[in-house]
């Protein structure tokens, strides 16, 4: 039995996997980003999710063979990574897990676990991939100076659009009304409160805002449209420089997936696309295969020495597909 866990931003999930491909049990637990309420938080949310998952299993912690935790700013802070490292060993009672940041499960889920590149594109942005046991992870700065092609992203390029349309130093298009409609502007200033002192640059609630962009691309909107194709090229260029870090060779294949919620947009996916056609001809790009945290399960499972086989992948497929449209990625 393999449980995996992939952490978020908005909620933790968690899910057990057995050899034949059977997820025996799933459950939910709040977010254990840390940095904003302390790094106590981690076990906590770890403790509440896997009592959970063992119970819907009528399992005990003792009967997980490995477990892979995938846990949100993993490895951003040095200095907190014992006790991230240790905190699975209080929730389990053993040893047999492993942690890494959660874009682990967003590669593995979207990829099965093999040798490729999985760009993740949520509230952040970033690449991580694997070639011959070794992992590379591009991007994933974060909003205020990084995360370029993340839906934070398009979003603050949105609102720059709209003050500018609304100053008139861009011409007016339905970007302008999706804007004043969605966030109900009395002026067009307001938005400085709404986003400012209602929302308290909430970067959640900012990075929504990048579906009105999409929005107003549909109508339309050449500016907004622009911004999306752009965000897909940044994206292109995160899987790029991953592949060179990974040294994977001329001639060799280079498979590459995504996940993410700004994957929903179609422009970005397309401008997406173009954009790895353009940089190389080997780029094999494949549509997400699992959800990220049935990737973790999977990982779990190889990181064991054991891999499930492939009537186990197959039957797995038929009861976790790719992960929707709308989930954050990160």
């Amino acid at each position: 039995m393999f449980l995996g866990v992939d952490g978020g931003g908005t909620k933790t999930a968690f899910c057990l996997v057995d050899r034949s491909g059977r997820v025996v049990a799933r459950a939910q637990a709040a977010s254990s980003y840390y940095f904003s309420q302390g790094i106590d938080l981690v076990e906590r949310v770890l403790k509440e999710g896997v009592t959970a998952v063992c119970a819907a299993a009528g399992l005990a912690p003792a009967d997980i063979e490995y477990a892979f935790f995938g846990l949100p700013g993993y490895g951003e802070a040095a200095g907190d990574l014992p006790v991230l490292n240790a905190a699975p060993r209080a929730v389990l009672g053993h040893d047999r897990y492993a942690c890494d940041n959660d874009m682990v499960c967003g590669w593995a889920g979207s990829l099965g676990a093999v040798d490729g590149i999985n760009v993740i594109s949520g509230t952040g942005s970033m690449t991580y991939g694997e070639r011959q046991g070794r992992g590379v992870r591009i991007g994933g700065w974060g909003e205020i100076f990084g995360d370029e092609g993340s839906a934070y992203w398009i979003a603050i390029r949105g609102l720059n659009a709209f003050s500018r349309m609304s100053d008139g130093r861009l011409p007016e298009g339905p970007l302008s009304g999706v804007f004043r409609r969605h966030l109900e502007l009395a002026s067009d200033l307001d938005v400085i409160d709404v986003v400012h002192n209602r929302w308290q640059a909430d970067r959640g609630r900012i990075a929504a805002l990048s579906r009105s962009v999409a929005e107003a691309a549909g109508l339309g909107d050449e500016v907004a449209a622009a911004i999306l194709t752009e965000a897909g090229h940044e994206l292109a260029r995160l899987v790029e420089v991953t592949r060179e870090r990974l040294e994977f060779g001329p001639g060799e294949t280079v498979p590459v997936s995504y996940s993410g919620g700004t994957f929903g947009a179609g422009e970005v996916l397309e401008a997406f696309t173009a954009g790895l056609k353009n940089r190389f001809t080997s780029y094999e790009l494949r549509h997400p295969l699992y959800e990220p945290v049935v990737g973790a399960a999977l990982y779990a499972a190889k990181l064991a020495g054991t891999p499930l086989l492939r009537p186990a992948l197959d039957a797995l497929r038929q009861v976790s597909g790719p992960p929707a449209s709308g989930e954050d990625g990160r």
